[in-house]
């Protein structure tokens, strides 16, 4: 069977020395293989002399690419899922960062791992995205991807703000709280877990809406199909931001509508073949750990 990777991209984190050295070894390691390297610009710019490699924006690596090979940790696998789900390009995780739920191999396996990755021995999944869209009257001021999560939240205010919830144009409830967080099952081991949210397995076609600090003690996380559209309305006399993945900042006006709905195409994941999901959370979750005596 041929090779269905002959061209890789590599992106990593930014202004960071250590991820540096991995992706010029990373590199030069493919290179060296008879790969066709390209390395996404931004990246490049931080490494400085990145020949004899190209390096390309987004929008063109996505292209030309048949593997993005991504070192860093979660936040720069979410980057790139955001930026290249619209080219169906498959995503490998090297984690260089602190916890790795999605950048699942590390760093002194990454040659080995990778090796059996481009030998066709690997696990794929597919884990769904939202699309968030940011409303004012009948223009649509933002659309964004999300792998992990879409959150309103108070911003740098100082108090609650309060908002009307809707599913499916159904209303649900009216909420004071610091926020709301609308997280994928991928997200739900993210900021979600922190707000006391549900786990959800990569498996299940679920949304959940976990309330942040919300004003009244029955307000509880709620697991919905992913089928549905949700829409968040900001009440008169609140202000709001809106974070896509963490990443960026929007501010939401009084009367503003955030729409969320799963996305038509979610994001291709390849593992090591010997990777499982219970055994990463035993891991990043420290479950089954015996207490310190």
């Amino acid at each position: 069977m041929a090779n269905p990777f002959t061209s890789i991209g590599l992106i990593g984190k930014h202004q960071s020395a250590e991820v540096a050295a991995a992706l010029v070894e990373t590199a030069r390691f493919l290179h060296e293989r008879g790969y066709h390297v390209l390395i996404e610009a931004e990246t490049a710019s931080s490494l400085g002399n990145c020949a004899p490699f190209t390096a390309l924006p987004y929008a063109r690596l996505g292209t030309q690419i048949d593997l993005a090979v991504i070192v860093g940790g979660d936040g720069t696998m979410l980057n790139a899922a955001r930026h290249l789900v619209h080219h169906d390009v498959p995503l490998v995780g090297i984690n260089q960062g602190r916890v790795g739920f999605l950048t699942d191999i590390p760093r002194d396996e990454a040659q080995e791992r990778l090796s059996e990755i481009l030998a066709g021995d690997y696990q794929e999944e597919v884990r769904s995205m939202l699309l968030g869209q940011l409303l004012r009257g009948d223009k649509v001021l933002t659309s964004s991807h999300a792998l992990n999560d879409i959150v309103v939240n108070k911003g740098d205010l100082g108090r609650m703000i309060e908002f009307r919830l809707t599913v499916d144009g159904a209303y649900v409830y009216t909420q004071r709280s610091d926020g709301m967080i609308v997280a994928t099952p991928t997200g739900s081991t993210a900021y979600a877990l922190s707000a006391n949210g549900p786990i959800l397995h990569p498996g299940v076609d679920g949304i959940a809406l976990v309330p942040l600090c919300p004003h009244a003690l029955t307000a509880r996380p709620v697991t919905l199909p992913d089928r549905c559209t949700i829409e968040i309305e900001l009440l008169p006399g609140h202000m709001a931001d809106v974070h896509f993945d963490g990443q960026g900042r929007i501010e939401m006006l009084p009367g503003d509508v955030l729409r969320i709905q799963r996305a038509q195409r979610g994001v291709r994941l390849l593992h090591p073949r010997q990777y499982c999901y219970f055994a990463m959370l035993r891991e990043k979750l420290h479950w089954s750990a015996l207490p310190r005596g």
